[in-house]
């Protein structure tokens, strides 16, 4: 399959099993895969290459937010969000890239996605496909607007 033939982000998803198979979700494999120069992930399941990005409740509240952000917890911002720019071009046709730099910050800085950044992730592949899906929803429409 071609880059002209990949199917745009398509409706939220009612399970797991479904987000997995989701276009975002299979998006976003295709860049971690990509990463993957020297063949480490070959033969992993798709499930078990987004297992960093599923963080529950109890995970979420057991991170520390002192210091810089996690590098995992960047890298997982960082491909969540170019896959999301990848499919809202491919939804609109519009050239998009994410606009995600982050800094060293200060905890007094006051800028409250600072901890959110520390757990950034989601409880189920299903809110994964659902927030992505949401997300190039919102874009598009405001492109075509």
């Amino acid at each position: 399959m071609t880059n002209n033939e990949i199917p745009p982000v398509g409706p939220a998803v009612n399970n797991d099993d479904e987000a997995l198979a989701s276009p975002f979700v299979k998006c976003l494999l295709r860049l971690i895969r990509t990463q993957d120069s020297f063949g480490l992930w070959e033969g992993h399941s798709d499930a078990e290459l987004l297992a960093e990005f599923i963080i529950t409740k109890q995970q979420q509240r057991a991170v520390s937010f002192g210091g810089d952000p996690d590098p995992d917890a960047l890298w997982r911002l960082d491909m969540f969000y170019t896959a999301v720019a990848l499919a809202i071009e491919e939804r609109s046709g519009v050239s998009t890239s994410p606009t995600i730099e982050m800094k060293p910050l200060r905890a007094s800085s006051g800028w409250s996605f600072y901890p959110d950044v520390h757990r950034f992730g989601f409880e189920t592949f299903r809110k994964l496909a659902e927030a992505s899906t949401k997300l190039a929803d919102d874009a598009t429409a405001a492109i075509e607007a």
